[in-house]
């Protein structure tokens, strides 16, 4: 696969994308990291490209607007 855009992928293909680049979210510290997963389901559904969602992400984390809270394993998004 060359392109990650929407219009190059299907909603399998974005599935898979998005699952290899997070990698296991189930073995983390008890599904914590699923919050990760849910952050990029607009690009999964063909909505927003997930260069976008990362932009928007590493926006609020470098300003503090917004951000996740603490929790007893990570973040909560």
């Amino acid at each position: 696969m060359n392109s990650i855009l929407i219009k190059d992928t299907t909603k399998e293909q974005r599935e898979q994308i998005v699952a290899e680049s997070i990698g296991n979210i189930n073995g983390g510290c008890d599904g914590c990291m699923s919050g990760l997963a849910d952050m990029y389901q607009d690009y999964i559904d063909g909505k927003r490209e997930i260069r976008d969602i990362n932009m928007e992400f590493r926006a609020r984390y470098e300003s503090g607007i917004e951000g996740p809270e603490k929790a007893e394993c990570g973040y909560k998004l």
